[in-house]
């Protein structure tokens, strides 16, 4: 057995769940004792985990899982014949308890780095946090980003606070079954461009999630447009590397 072996193998224990968020590995002399390897090669285990945000090895406190369990980063359903079916993100583990909360909403100026998602720089913008959760360990961060004109609309004879002004701990809103948010809420919807990248996780992202800072993670972008190309909504999805991106087609 060599390094990507353990590692492999590791990672399937994460995703399996047989090797918690928290849980303390076996120091690199008894690694390498269970795997008949030299210290070196489970040192070398080790490091790759840490290198992929998935553990942390402290001297004198060992090596410690800091992933949480795997979940499928879901991009959602083309075409589905009931949309009650189009669900935004799934667990891994079918079994497993999915859970999501918004931690955070503020209104605030668009800064220059959002002009490339077509918002211009000083928009007036709402930015809405939510964090998912497997089994109640966070395993996703995304942010919703929303011109103020577009989450200040309510649907027709609604009366209250827009749905997506709701503060943090308000009763979700959500539109009637079988119905999209975007046609509750009156929105012109065209297209969305999804751009997926393999880069170091934000701060907020790496904070949320228990991960050491600099963590590696998919980051998925959503930019969906109106049929002029103006921006309605964008939202950054971060996910570990261990999980997956999925998509369903429905001919």
């Amino acid at each position: 057995m060599n390094t990507n072996s353990i590692v492999a193998k590791i990672r399937q224990g994460i995703a399996g769940g047989q090797y918690r968020y928290g849980t303390r590995l076996p120091s690199v002399r008894d690694l390498a004792s269970q795997h008949g390897v030299s210290q070196q090669t489970a040192a070398a285990a080790y490091a790759v985990l840490s290198a992929l945000g998935l553990a942390r090895t402290e001297r004198g406190s060992g090596t410690t899982i800091t992933a949480g369990p795997s979940a499928d980063a879901h991009l959602g359903t083309f075409a589905p014949p009931d949309l009650s079916a189009a669900v935004p993100w799934k667990p891994g583990d079918a079994a497993a308890q999915g859970s999501e909360e918004t931690t955070l909403v503020r209104q605030s100026s668009a800064p220059a780095e959002m002009a490339e998602w077509g918002i211009a720089s000083g928009t007036e913008v709402v930015e809405r946090t939510r964090i998912r959760a497997v089994d109640g360990v966070p395993v996703q961060h995304k942010i919703t980003v929303l011109p103020y004109s577009v989450a200040a609309r309510v649907p027709e004879g609604y009366e209250g606070i827009p749905p997506m002004l709701a503060p943090v701990g308000a009763q979700p809103v959500r539109p009637p079954t079988g119905t999209r948010v975007a046609d509750w809420l009156g929105w012109d919807v065209a297209a969305t461009e999804c751009v997926i990248t393999a880069e170091p996780m934000s701060a907020a992202a790496c904070e949320a999630l228990g991960m050491p800072a600099g963590s590696p993670g998919f980051q998925i972008v959503n930019v969906t447009r109106t049929s002029a190309g103006e921006t309605v909504y964008v939202t950054v999805t971060t996910a570990p590397l261990h999980h997956r991106v999925t998509l369903d087609i429905v001919g």
